[in-house]
């Protein structure tokens, strides 16, 4: 049961949260309260552990997730609604079940902070984590799936993590120094979707790779990942983070080898996790790179 728990919740997948948010307390050098930022980082976990919840609750109201029952582990959800494992209604109170520990959370920080502003803030990321599937907006539905969780996994996460220890709301620096975090989660969004389109368009689901097509899908990729490294180099050159940040470049080797597969095997899903695990790597060393260039720097 724990197994398929930890699978319902896609748990290998909380990094994309809790590296921006982490990175985006320690910014603000000096100043890390260990109290606010355990509740912070409980807040942005649970937030984005309903939302994945959820995301499956919805697509499997839909069909897109009855289109193909495989369990590939990166892209078409954790398909255990479809193999009978645990029910929808299951991910939907285990969904509010997070909603509820991320709302404790923030209230306990909008009292010890004396200040409602995270409250407002967090209420309108968690109705639209919850639209990001759910009607009546439906975001992943419109393709604005892919603008969401840019706004949320780079600045929303790493300006909020820098608010909580500071105060100050917004703070150009640590807004600049969120897009690459940005760019790295929306990229590893759109690989995932690529070997899911054929299932997304037959159930009304558009996302961005309804605008490339699968077979160039991987022009798109070269152009966000560009834009996640170009973004660590603008920072560099402003100052806001250590010339460190800068040992992320190299990771442009797995990249090249993800561009290849998503452009010579945008049909077979088999292929195609390979290019999600690279892409999910690259994420995720450059999240710990960028950390320690600002504990280092």
């Amino acid at each position: 049961m724990i197994k398929n728990i930890t699978r319902a919740m896609r748990l290998p997948f909380i990094t994309a949260s809790v590296f921006p948010f982490i990175f985006g307390s320690l910014i603000a050098k000096g100043s890390l309260d260990p109290l606010t930022f355990l509740l912070g980082l409980i807040a942005a976990s649970s937030s984005h552990l309903s939302a994945n919840l959820i995301n499956d609750y919805a697509d499997s109201k839909t069909g897109a997730d009855w289109k193909d029952k495989t369990f590939f582990g990166f892209f078409g959800g954790s398909k255990l609604i479809q193999e009978g494992e645990l029910s929808e209604r299951f991910y939907l109170k285990l969904s509010l079940f997070f909603a509820a520990l991320a709302s404790a959370s923030v209230i306990a920080l909008a009292f010890i902070l004396k200040s409602v502003l995270i409250i407002f803030l967090f209420v309108f990321i968690i109705i639209l984590s919850w639209q990001y599937s759910q009607p009546p907006l439906r975001l992943c539905y419109r393709r604005l799936g892919e603008i969401f969780i840019f706004m949320l996994f780079g600045p929303a996460a790493v300006m909020g993590g820098y608010f909580i220890q500071t105060g100050v709301f917004p703070h150009r620096p640590s807004l600049l120094l969120s897009l690459p975090f940005g760019f790295f989660i929306t990229n590893i969004l759109f690989a995932n979707e690529v070997p899911d389109y054929p299932q997304d368009k037959e159930a009304g689901k558009f996302t961005w790779v309804s605008i490339t097509g699968p077979e160039k899908a991987y022009i798109l990729y070269i152009i966000i990942m560009a834009a996640s490294f170009t973004s660590i180099g603008i920072n560099i050159y402003l100052g806001y983070i250590s010339p460190l940040a800068a040992l992320s470049f190299p990771l442009i080797i797995p990249v090249i080898k993800a561009v290849s597969i998503l452009k010579k095997s945008y049909n077979d899903k088999n292929r195609l996790v390979m290019s999600s695990k690279l892409t999910i790597a690259v994420h995720n060393i450059a999240s710990i790179i960028c950390i320690a260039a600002i504990l280092l720097g």
